[in-house]
């Protein structure tokens, strides 16, 4: 199953492997065992150090395997063959069991090894879904940080009677002892949000390791965001980027045909050489931290999540946009069971059955075209007279025998039956006639939706959500500047973005050249007279 090159990479990797580590794989027959054994054995002879044991434990099933370290369970479980996009994740957590560092922020390591209560989690995946991997991956890392916490992935493709059982649609599902978590498009920073959810008292700022005064704190990890924390930092300047998720909507992006000098990529290919520019320069990256307030005075303020105050002397926004809902009876009461926002990730689900996407711009043609290949029936409804994809893509999927295209339509109610989607209604504008379709599955591809709520009582936006912003990328405030999908450059592009995130650095540049020293005295007045009251 592993090339030579593979297994030269994973030699490679776990050269500096600090501690002994096992496979402890659980005994018993399926017919799956002798490959997923043979898998382990091939990964296993590249290091001295790693090892394969066959044991009669308390896992699920025969293709169930713990990862041990020094004697010690390290509560990182998979349930199936970690290939496809989840080899990576089984990597990670060999190197990172036995000495690698964390990728979480220290803040949230703290808050991980918090937790009090005892967690099993379970993550229901796909090998074909590019997201179910960093859902993972934050799991495994919090088992790692506390012996309260195990994560087991599950191969849903191998445990159907599980996804029967629990009515699961769509991945990743995330079950914490045995009852849903999280399902649907999740990502580290809502893990963290629910963890606190359960338990508030895992969220305690970090006075000790605060941050000093930073010139520029650029919040969105998307290409407007990198790009101005790079262009921040060749300028010499304290720079620090959060994110909920580094990449961001790029990373869901599967084709990328348009970014000027790289004939073709991916998303998450694209993200990862996004990150390792990043990682040239001297920048504080907090990811899967949201900001749940800005405080604007001279001396901005950035408020996280985990309770950490970050000030700062420039803010750049760059934090994109999201997936917009269509807000109809019966969307949010079935996602996961039938309602989907990633064909890649969920398509495979679907398969052999009746499914619709809903919007006819680029992105839900594409959908359409990429679950053709995989369901029985494709219906895509556009509100529009005319789709708005470009033609290349409609003459794709005016040739799919599979495809039917139904416009003028004003979806109205997402239909379901013992927890499952059955179809919906719409409304045939052109008639005014209400009409129903019957499905198995909805995918919901109408645009994006800026993500600008943290900040809309702080600087001006458009009546879409827009962050308002001049050719320099100005905002109504002083300091503040936006940048990329979150504000109201025309043409929501990946190549447009990096440029107005250079943009936008460029410009918090030349305001910290003229207020930079009156900042640093107001900053070191402020803290002074802090401290006089509490002493």
């Amino acid at each position: 199953m592993l090339s030579q090159d593979i297994l030269q990479a994973i030699k490679q990797y776990t050269a500096n492997m600090q501690a002994p580590l096992t496979f402890v794989l659980q005994s018993g027959e399926h017919e799956k065992r002798e490959e997923l054994k043979s898998f382990l054995t091939d990964i296993a002879g590249t290091n001295e150090r790693l090892s394969l044991v066959e044991r009669d434990t308390s896992l699920r099933s025969p293709i169930s395997f713990f990862i041990e370290v020094d004697g010690k369970d390290t509560g990182v479980q998979f349930s199936g063959i970690p290939s496809g996009h989840e080899f990576n994740s089984l990597i990670l957590a060999v190197l990172q069991s036995t000495g690698t560092p964390l990728k979480l922020d220290e803040s949230l390591q703290k808050m991980v090894g918090r937790v009090n209560e005892k967690l099993h989690f379970e993550v229901f995946i796909g090998l074909s879904c590019h997201n179910c991997p960093d859902v993972v991956q934050a799991l495994n890392q919090f088992a790692l940080l506390n012996d309260n916490i195990s994560s087991e992935m599950i191969d849903g493709a191998l445990f159907q009677d599980v996804i029967k059982e629990r009515d699961i649609q769509g991945v990743p599902s995330v079950y914490v002892n045995g009852e849903l978590f999280a399902n649907g498009k999740v990502d580290a920073a809502q893990l963290i949000e629910k963890l606190m959810e359960r338990d508030q008292s895992i969220a305690q700022a970090d006075e000790e390791n605060a941050l000093p005064l930073q010139d520029v704190t650029v919040i969105g990890g998307g290409p407007a965001g990198v790009a101005s924390a790079i262009y921040s930092a060749r300028k010499g300047l304290k720079v620090t980027l959060i994110a909920e998720r580094l990449g961001g909507q790029v990373k869901d992006t599967m084709g990328i045909e348009n970014l000027i000098s790289v004939s073709s990529t991916t998303g998450p290919e694209l993200t990862g050489n996004l990150i390792a520019h990043m990682n040239d320069y001297d920048i504080t990256v907090k990811e899967h931290l949201r900001v749940s307030e800005v405080i604007d005075e001279e001396i901005k303020t950035v408020v996280l999540s985990s309770g950490e105050r970050i000030d700062t002397k420039t803010l750049i926004v760059a934090t994109g946009a999201k997936w917009r809902e269509l807000n109809v009876p019966g969307e949010k009461e079935n996602i996961g069971n039938g309602v989907a926002y990633c064909p890649h990730c969920d398509g495979p689900f679907f398969k052999g059955k009746d499914v619709a996407v809903i919007g006819g711009g680029n992105s839900g043609i594409e959908a359409a075209l990429d679950l053709a290949g995989i369901v029985k029936s494709v219906t895509v409804l556009e509100f529009g007279d005319t789709l708005r994809a470009d033609q290349v893509l409609i003459n794709q999927a005016e040739k799919r025998d599979n495809i039917s295209i139904i416009k003028s339509a004003a979806t109205q109610e997402v239909t379901a039956a013992d927890g499952k989607v059955n179809g919906l209604t719409y409304l045939d504008r052109t008639s005014d006639e209400v009409k129903n379709v019957a499905l198995d599955g909805i995918f919901v591809q109408i645009g994006l939706v800026p993500n600008s709520a943290f900040v809309k009582d702080v600087i001006e936006t458009s009546q879409y959500g827009e962050i308002i912003i001049d050719e320099k990328c100005h905002t109504s405030s002083k300091g503040i500047y936006a940048a990329g999908d979150v504000s109201t450059v025309p043409y929501k592009q990946i190549v447009i973005a990096m440029g107005e995130g250079s943009k936008a650095s460029l410009s918090a540049f030349e305001y910290l050249l003229a207020n930079s020293e009156r900042l640093e005295a107001l900053y070191a007045e402020q803290n002074a007279s802090e401290e006089s009251v509490a002493a």
